[in-house]
């Protein structure tokens, strides 16, 4: 049940506007979409996938590969942005260990974080397998190469 803010009415949970004194309400903010598939036509997707997985199994390579040889196709240019931002965040990680090696905390947390980076790689491989246009988890929220 939801309460009007304005009279205190008792209202039902999907009401736009309360029946007792009129006062609308704000609609509830739109949840954020990560699975951007439906943007992409299945054409695209068949005809590309494999430029797409390979971005994801030879890093910076096969970003160049992908962007020479599939730069028309909108589905793979999204794996290009998403595989560029965890290259990114490798290079950080990888560079961050470099320079703090000598620190205990950069000697566990440095390996980890490339890990779960490598870990995100394997899961965004394996949803191009199954023609999809997901986000990867953690980097989603980073808002550069939109």
């Amino acid at each position: 049940m939801k309460i009007c803010p304005n009279c205190g009415a008792q209202l039902e949970d999907q009401a736009a506007f309360c029946v007792q004194c009129g006062a609308a309400f704000a609609p509830a903010p739109a949840a954020p979409v990560y699975d951007h598939t439906a943007e992409f036509n299945a054409e695209d997707i068949s005809a590309n996938k494999i430029y797409a997985m390979l971005v994801y199994l030879t890093g910076a390579i096969g970003i160049i590969i992908a962007l020479l040889a599939a730069k028309e196709s909108k589905y793979v240019m999204f794996h290009v942005r998403q595989a560029m931002k965890l290259l990114v965040c490798e290079v950080i990680a990888v560079l961050a260990t470099a320079v703090l090696f000598w620190t205990c905390i950069m000697m566990i947390a440095g390996p980890v974080a490339i890990t779960i980076l490598a870990v995100l790689e394997i899961i965004a491989f394996f949803q191009v397998c199954g023609g999809k246009a997901k986000e990867p988890a953690i980097i989603r929220s980073l808002n550069f190469l939109k």
